[in-house]
């Protein structure tokens, strides 16, 4: 059980994690960018920019997101009974913020519009999970919001 005095040290640990990803995740996408997908990231700089940008996307809109695509997804999935389905509505929206992130930053493009923010999507996310997990910097969702549910709001 946390307690009150240790629930900062819990704070700054999980904040400590999540800023050791953005460099791995920047390496990540720069390793993206030099396979023939389609993705150009001009600089290490614009890489790093871009995976701040990604996660911070990914933090704000996923909710939206899903809310947005909630009717459509409930009715193409028979209410989440058929998986597939629910597996392709996840990878669209990550698709989606890997292509408003290139939309939005100078140096990081995608090439082949479309076909490159899917191929670069699904291998970032895939090298990521690999290379974050192989470094122990990986954080679940169900730890994450562990974590951030024994955080005091005071």
């Amino acid at each position: 059980m946390t307690t009150l005095r240790s629930a900062p040290l819990v704070v700054v640990g999980f904040s400590l994690l999540w800023l050791l990803q953005w460099p791995v995740r920047a390496v990540v996408l720069l390793i993206v960018a030099a396979l023939p997908l389609g993705v150009e990231v001009d600089s290490f700089g614009v890489a790093l920019l871009s995976a701040v940008v990604i996660g911070l996307l990914g933090t704000l809109l996923v909710l939206p997101l899903k809310a947005v695509l909630a009717l459509p997804w409930a009715i193409t999935s028979l209410g989440g009974l058929i998986a597939p389905v629910s597996w392709l509505y996840n990878w669209l929206i990550t698709v989606l913020l890997f292509a408003l992130a290139a939309w939005l930053i100078q140096g990081f493009r995608l090439r082949n519009g479309p076909v490159s923010a899917v191929l670069g999507a699904v291998v970032y996310a895939v090298l990521s999970t690999v290379v974050l997990g192989m470094l122990g910097l990986e954080v679940s969702a169900t730890r994450a919001s562990l974590l951030m549910s024994t955080t005091p709001l005071g």
